[in-house]
């Protein structure tokens, strides 16, 4: 009897906390827009140090932990610019591939004069 409820209680128990990460994940706004996705960074990073520094003292952990760098751009301009490369260059395609084939056509009539 044990050994078929195991896979069950194992199998809610993985679902329960990849439900809770991904209602912590929303709740926090980091699948919302480029705004929120900065206010939910700016407050992990004014939460996560005072944390750390309690659960070190709670433990007895005596160590330094590194500053947290400073990010010298905003992620609100670089926010999808990959996605906006991309288009550019898909949109693009059609001239340069016409472009590409001219020359080649080009190419290959120069050979066989």
């Amino acid at each position: 009897m044990a050994a078929r409820i195991l896979p069950i209680i194992k199998l809610a128990t993985k679902a329960t906390i990849a439900g809770g990460a991904v209602y912590v994940v929303y709740d926090s706004g980091l699948l919302g827009s480029s705004e929120q996705g900065a206010v939910a960074l700016e407050k992990a990073k004014a939460a996560i140090p005072p944390a750390v520094d309690e659960w070190m003292k709670y433990f007895g952990v005596e160590a330094q932990l590194p500053t947290v760098p400073k990010i010298e751009f905003a992620p609100l301009e670089a926010w999808n610019s990959g996605v906006r490369w991309t288009i550019s260059t898909l949109s693009e395609a059609p001239t340069k591939a016409s472009d590409y084939t001219h020359h080649g056509v080009q190419y290959i009539k120069d050979l066989t004069k």
